[in-house]
């Protein structure tokens, strides 16, 4: 079985084909095209939805062509198509429904919604040879989704009953990245530049051996609070407060390009520890067997380090899964395995009902996990 998956819940237009081995629910992704807008949106400091969704009108067929030379298929061969239902930006989202809705009216194939968060925690089953099985990874699982519009704790006791167990109360940990960019004028993406900057940060705490905690330190909200729920925007204000405070000193450009560099340095241990903590905390609580990490922050380098070692320090039992970094970002490969997914649980009859989704289905921009 071939499988055609389209993603544009935002700002990258993704198209990608898997081949799906019905028996052994093994798959192989056999293209992944990715078109990026980060140039078009850089000058605002952030994604414009109508922007986005011209530049998407522009690409979906192109880049559904790219994925299908890439994987010498043709559109004929397609069995099942897939296509981010939301959440998103709802003219994003609009535009590519109603595409792949076109393309299941015209060549008579079953259609199917998927969820964009369930899309990254799929990631996960993509393995480095670009292949891998869906049900590889034992139950229960615990999944830490860390991105730009969100920041949960997800807990999928069996196959796709997902249940919210911790969330962000204000900001995700992704959107606290590119405020804490632009508090700094850094620039867009921020997320990858206070990563970057952070880096440096570390390097000069080590080249000159001081201790930082002396001079700068910024809260972990919710660090020891009972529940598992997050808050980033009150760290986030703790940077804009102190990156004010010594712009008033009248330091040189150097000073400041220093003091940038040792700002995004705690403020991403801040943010670290945070997360880390948390779910360590929620490990302990519901004892899962798997633990995924999802979401464009997973591509953090800081962050797969330090949750990588304190898993294996304290449950090295865990089946420990991190995505691919280039898959961490929006993209079509993991729409195609979490369509895969939902497709190989569904009933004889059910699949049938998937050839009306060309009329019935509809983008969702608020399209909630635990609903499916």
């Amino acid at each position: 079985m071939l499988i055609l998956a389209l993603e544009t819940s935002c700002d990258e237009t993704a198209a990608a084909i898997l081949e799906f081995d019905q028996e052994k629910k093994t798959f192989q992704v056999l293209s992944n095209i990715i078109s990026s807008q980060i140039s078009l949106h850089s000058p605002w400091g952030g994604v414009v939805p109508m922007l986005a969704a011209r530049e998407h009108s522009k690409n979906i067929f192109p880049v559904i062509e790219q994925a299908l030379t890439a994987s010498q298929k043709k559109l004929k061969e397609i069995n099942l198509l897939a296509v981010t239902q939301g959440p998103g930006l709802i003219p994003a989202l609009l535009l590519g429904v109603n595409a792949l809705k076109t393309l299941a009216y015209f060549l008579d194939l079953p259609l199917l919604g998927v969820q964009h968060i369930e899309g990254h925690i799929c990631a996960n089953l993509i393995n480095q040879k670009n292949s891998g099985c869906l049900n590889c990874f034992p139950f229960p699982r615990l999944a830490l989704v860390v991105s730009g519009g969100h920041t949960q704790l997800i807990l999928e006791k069996e196959p796709r009953k997902y249940q919210i167990i911790g969330e962000t109360l204000d900001d995700a940990a992704g959107e606290a990245f590119d405020k804490v960019a632009k508090l700094l004028d850094l620039g867009y993406p921020g997320g990858p530049i206070v990563s970057y900057k952070a880096s440096q940060g570390e390097k000069i705490l080590n080249k000159e051996k001081f201790s930082l905690k002396k001079l700068l330190t910024f809260p972990r909200p919710m660090l020891k609070s009972p529940n598992l729920n997050f808050s980033f925007s009150g760290l986030k204000t703790s940077v804009l407060y102190f990156y004010q405070k010594i712009k008033k000193d009248n330091l040189s450009k150097k000073e400041l390009e220093r003091w940038k560099k040792l700002i995004c340095y705690e403020f991403q241990e801040a943010v670290v520890e945070v997360l880390t903590e948390k779910t360590l905390s929620a490990i302990q609580r519901y004892q899962p067997q798997t633990f995924f990490l999802a979401g464009g922050v997973a591509a953090n380098q800081k962050l797969r380090e330090v949750l990588q070692k304190k898993l294996i320090e304290k449950y090295p039992q865990i089946n420990f899964s991190l995505p691919q970094t280039a898959l961490c970002g929006d993209n079509a490969a993991m729409i195609g395995v979490a369509g895969l997914y939902q497709y190989s649980l569904l009933k004889k009859e059910s699949r049938v009902n998937l050839f009306k989704n060309w009329k019935t289905l509809s983008p969702d921009a608020n399209l909630k996990l635990e609903k499916c």
